[in-house]
């Protein structure tokens, strides 16, 4: 018997229907993953399941005694219970045993009563070693370590620990209380990735039953064997991980449209024959045809889900070395240092993802790059050329009194209407650009901010956790972006999918130190776990790729010298041209000026500014090759 069946479930709030006809079913020791776009109902359906809310049409049913954890995206634990003592909640019965052996202990002291006591306190005794009694506090120190938790936070009343904080500890009890079934939300929210490295294994070997909902996509790859996928107000089941979900979808959705088109054709051709045959000597045939078509089951068109458009394009190319630091030391003057790092250098075109445990440094870290917040020693430089974007992780950039279309506007001049319909690009139609950017959500923020960074014309991106919040559709599009832009990227970040699509080095803070591991994510854990060797092919292949990039930058050969004087030559030729006409039309928006032609000195003016910024990176490209061939 399954350990909960949900039968054709529905949901509605007044005329809007979130989902309807769904069947699904937990059986016992089930892995299963519930995927799909933000307000596509996901929490509404896991609350239905659990009892927390009633479905419209439908009905739950669960295996009797079921014992059943869940978790939502955010919890609300208050209350003067220190962590570690809310913790120990969970183990009331196992420490009620533990108070009647040491009562019986100190009555088997009376070598009168020890021999009547003796039998009964063995029984007890081995009772409660079955049950964990002389391990849970163990277990207790084990799971909030996993999760995050230091030692002086364990001291911590509930009341006083932050939002991120009390769903971990709901988290942690819920791991502690070990019910048949675990509904988890969002679970990975507030970890960094040790802890959701700790949580995979640990779910991983979970004896009962686990359903979740989650946006980090490795983590589902490594733990679940079945997909839920809620689009468009239905649910399909897919079997495997995340990666073979997201093959079968594409195969879903081929084959369907497939036969969407098959069936159209034949729909065409046969009301082409009705109408040519009907009055003719073949209009029973016709009559036929025409009466089948009308009890033809329709394929139904394949439904897209609004997907977010994203097109990161630099204005300029930047110098080939891209990002160099000198015996740089992070942190602040008042606490300290954060981390020392190696001397770095990150050329044109590469991906670096900066990771490590929350606190560790690694916002500081851009903003030292940034040039916000000043190195405790050593220097962090730009290249030539270089244009940087900066995604932040709090997106502390927005304004909260504004709208996204204010936000639009300020960053660049255009038409409200072009502003609108660059925002529907965002997933911002209707009235949503009027909303307060206090009111937005976290993913419609994100959003926002991404739409604001794609204006920059950024050859450097630095992004700090551009997938939180963004559910998994809006980080495919991100990846797929991420992947074709022609820059460079410095990425800081939990997804660890993300960053083995896209790194071709990793950065890894640890205790105060930053190391250096060529290669993916995959390829830092193979080089923690193996024997030293620190890629995989692949890895490898990065690596190498890179190192013939700095090696051809550094010594050229002959063929290369050649091109680069040829362009070099080229470039003079070039911005003479643009010399001449930038006077040219300094001269031309002097008159305008003198003559009031308000509208031609508009048009003039955006050509000069233009042609400037033209003639400072063609300037740019030729300093820095005319240094390469002097080397």
């Amino acid at each position: 018997m399954s350990l909960l069946t949900g039968s054709n479930l529905a949901k509605s709030y007044g005329a809007q229907d979130v989902f309807a006809g769904v069947n699904v079913t937990v059986p016992h020791n089930a892995r299963i993953a519930l995927v799909g776009p933000n307000g596509a109902g996901k929490t509404t359906l896991l609350r239905i399941l659990c009892g927390l809310e009633e479905p419209s049409a439908g009905e739950v049913s669960r295996a009797r005694g079921l014992t059943l954890g869940y978790l939502p995206q955010e919890a609300h634990l208050d209350g003067a219970l220190t962590l570690y003592r809310a913790m120990l909640e969970v183990f009331a019965d196992l420490r009620a045993q533990e108070e009647a052996l040491r009562q019986m202990e100190m009555e088997m002291a009376d070598p009168a009563r020890f021999e009547a006591l003796a039998e009964k306190y063995s029984l007890l005794s081995e009772r409660f070693e079955q049950a964990g009694g002389y391990t849970y506090e163990a277990r207790i120190r084990q799971v909030l370590g996993g999760l995050g938790f230091d030692v002086g936070d364990v001291h911590r009343p509930l009341s006083r620990l932050s939002g991120g904080q009390k769903t971990r500890a709901l988290l942690a009890r819920l791991l502690l209380e070990a019910p048949a079934l675990l509904v988890l939300d969002e679970p990975t929210n507030h970890l960094d990735i040790r802890a959701v490295e700790w949580l995979e294994e640990t779910l991983a070997n979970w004896p009962g039953a686990v359903l979740l909902v989650s946006h980090d996509r490795y983590f589902l790859d490594r733990l679940v064997n079945t997909v839920w996928a809620l689009e468009n107000g239905r649910l399909e089941v897919y079997s495997g991980n995340y990666s073979a979900y997201v093959r079968q979808r594409a195969e879903r959705r081929a084959r369907q449209q497939a036969e969407y088109e098959a069936q159209q054709a034949y729909i065409a051709r046969t009301e082409a024959y009705i109408r040519r045959y009907k009055a003719g000597q073949r209009a029973r045939e016709a009559r036929g045809r025409e009466k089948r078509l009308k009890w033809l089951a329709p394929v139904e068109k394949p439904r897209e889900q609004p997907r977010l458009r994203l097109d990161l394009r630099p204005d300029l190319r930047s110098g080939d070395k891209v990002l160099e630091t000198h015996g740089l030391v992070v942190g602040y003057p008042e606490d300290g240092p954060l981390f020392t790092c190696p001397d770095l250098l990150l050329w044109r075109g590469e991906c670096a993802a900066l990771i490590g445990p929350n606190g560790a440094g690694k916002t500081t870290f851009l903003r030292t790059i940034l040039q916000r917040t000043p190195p405790l020693a050593g220097e962090a430089r730009l290249g030539v050329s270089v244009k940087v974007g900066y995604f932040a992780q709090a997106h502390e950039g927005l304004h909260p009194d504004w709208t996204p279309l204010q936000e639009i506007l300020a960053a660049q001049e255009m038409l409200v209407s072009q502003a609108r319909h660059y925002l529907a690009r965002f997933l911002f139609s209707g009235d949503d650009v009027f909303k307060p950017i206090a009111a937005l959500s976290g993913g419609e923020r994100g959003r926002l901010a991404l739409a604001l960074l794609a204006l920059q014309g950024a050859n450097f991106l630095l992004l700090d956790e551009p997938t939180d919040h963004l559910d998994i559709p809006s980080q495919e599009v991100l990846q797929e972006a991420l992947a074709a832009f022609e820059g460079t990227i410095l990425l800081v970040s939990h997804d660890r999918y993300l960053i083995d699509a896209l790194a071709t080095q990793v950065w890894v803070l640890e205790g105060g130190e930053l190391r250096v591991y060529p290669g993916g994510y995959t390829e830092v854990v193979q080089a923690r776990e193996g024997d030293g060797r620190r890629t995989t092919d692949g890895g490898r292949r990065k690596t190498e790729d890179r190192q013939q990039a700095q090696t051809t930058a550094l010594h050229p050969p002959s063929s290369v010298l050649r091109q680069m004087r040829e362009r070099a030559a080229e470039l003079e030729t070039i911005i003479a041209e643009l010399e001449s006409r930038l006077a040219q039309v300094g001269h031309e928006l002097e008159q305008a000026g003198l003559a009031q032609q308000l509208d031609r000195v508009r048009a003039l003016g955006a050509e000069y500014t233009q042609l400037e910024a033209e003639l400072q990176a063609r300037l740019d490209e030729w300093v820095d090759l005319a240094s390469r061939v002097e080397v």
